[in-house]
C-alpha cells in the first residue's frame, strides 16, 4: 500500500501538467478571439478532407502573396528560413490589404496590423525581376462539420468567401468568423 501512494502522487502530477498544458493552448486561442484586432481577408481559390479532423476548407488570401518590392529592411541569406512580418490596412473596400513587409519587426503604427508569418524559405531567384513571396499565416484551415465542405469551396472559387480574423499584438492570427456573401457562417467560439 505505500509504494501506491508515490505512484499516485506521480500520476495526478501528470495529470495536472497535463491539464494546465492544454489549458495554456486554449487560453491562448482564446485570449487573441477576445482581444485581438479584427481585419477582413479576401480569400482566393485553393481540398476539404483530413481522415482524422472531417471535413476542411483551404483557405489562401490575397495578403499570402507578398511582392519582393514590398519588403523593406535586410533579405535573410539565401536557403536561410525567416518569419516575415507584414503590415496590413483596411483598403477601400473593407477587406484589408499589404502595405508594407520586413523580416525585421514593424513599428506599431496606428490604424494597421502586424501579421506574423509561418517561416519562409529564402531564394535569390524570388528578389529577381520583383517576384513574390507566398506565405502562410497558420489560418489556412477551417474545419466544417461533415459535408459541408464542398458547397464552401464553391462560393471560395466564385470569389464570395471571406474571413473575419482576429490578430493579436504580438502577430498571431486565429479565424474568428468564416463569411459567405458577407454574411457570417461559421464562428468560431471562444472555447
Amino acid at each position: 500500500m505505500i509504494a501506491a501512494r508515490p505512484f499516485a502522487a506521480v500520476a495526478l502530477a501528470m495529470a495536472l501538467l497535463q491539464t494546465a498544458i492544454l489549458g495554456y493552448m486554449i487560453e491562448g486561442r482564446a485570449g487573441i478571439l477576445r482581444s485581438g484586432t479584427e481585419v477582413l481577408l479576401k480569400t482566393a481559390p485553393v481540398d476539404p478532407r483530413d481522415l482524422l479532423r472531417g471535413d476542411y476548407v483551404i483557405l489562401t488570401y490575397d495578403v499570402s502573396t507578398i511582392s519582393t518590392t514590398s519588403i523593406i529592411g535586410q533579405k535573410p541569406e539565401t536557403g536561410d528560413a525567416a518569419r516575415l512580418h507584414v503590415r496590413l490596412k483596411p483598403g477601400a473596400d473593407g477587406f484589408w490589404t499589404v502595405s508594407e513587409a520586413s523580416f525585421d519587426p514593424l513599428p506599431v503604427d496606428d490604424g494597421s496590423v502586424v501579421l506574423l508569418s509561418q517561416p519562409v524559405t529564402i531564394y535569390d531567384w524570388e528578389w529577381q525581376n520583383a517576384g513574390n513571396l507566398t506565405v502562410s499565416y497558420g489560418i489556412e484551415r477551417f474545419y466544417v462539420p461533415e459535408g459541408e465542405g464542398r458547397p464552401i469551396e464553391d462560393g471560395r472559387n466564385e470569389g464570395r468567401v471571406s474571413v473575419a480574423a482576429r490578430v493579436s499584438d504580438d502577430g498571431q492570427a486565429q479565424i474568428r468568423a468564416l463569411m459567405l456573401d458577407g454574411e457570417p457562417l461559421y464562428e468560431e467560439p471562444l472555447y
